[in-house]
């Protein structure tokens, strides 16, 4: 099986851009057709263009988590500068859940929770594209295929 790499979703990224940049369409429309005769210093735009930190924050937050599975063990990678790796047996993973709030449900979104043997034994990824099939995927790559019948 190929090495499956996992990235928390960008919906909500782009969805942050969109409004970000109406936002700023909209001010620089507003300062030109309105202020720009009594207030030359198009301060409207500047302060609308400042709200588009919100989306890269949250661009570069999601650049800073993977979990990559490569053959019997999944790796789980924070940080930007330095990293952080922790790597788990896929045997050893006892539990999988993906849970999803109504607003994440309606685009579905969800964070997945993984349960291993041992101490620091929960994993939690938040904003995951598709949570159900990823925990049923990872049940099945750790060998616990789920029982019949549960729901």
């Amino acid at each position: 099986m190929a090495d499956l790499t996992i990235r928390p979703s960008l919906k909500f990224i782009k969805a942050g851009y969109v409004l970000t940049l109406l936002v700023l369409v909209a001010a620089v429309i507003v300062h030109y057709r309105y202020l720009a005769d009594e207030h030359p210093t198009p301060w409207l735009p500047v302060a609308a263009a400042l709200l588009l930190i919100w989306p890269v924050k949250r661009h570069v937050q999601r650049q800073t988590v993977k979990l990559t599975i490569e053959g019997e063990k999944l790796r789980y990678e924070t940080g930007l500068t330095s990293k952080s790796t922790r790597i788990i047996q896929l045997p050893k993973v006892q539990d999988v859940r993906a849970v999803q709030s109504l607003w994440q449900r309606m685009f579905d979104v969800g964070d997945l929770s993984i349960e291993t043997a041992g101490e620091n034994s929960r994993l939690i990824v938040e904003n995951l594209d598709r949570p159900q099939q990823l925990a049923e995927q990872i049940t099945d790559l750790a060998g616990h295929a789920p029982a019949s019948g549960v729901s």
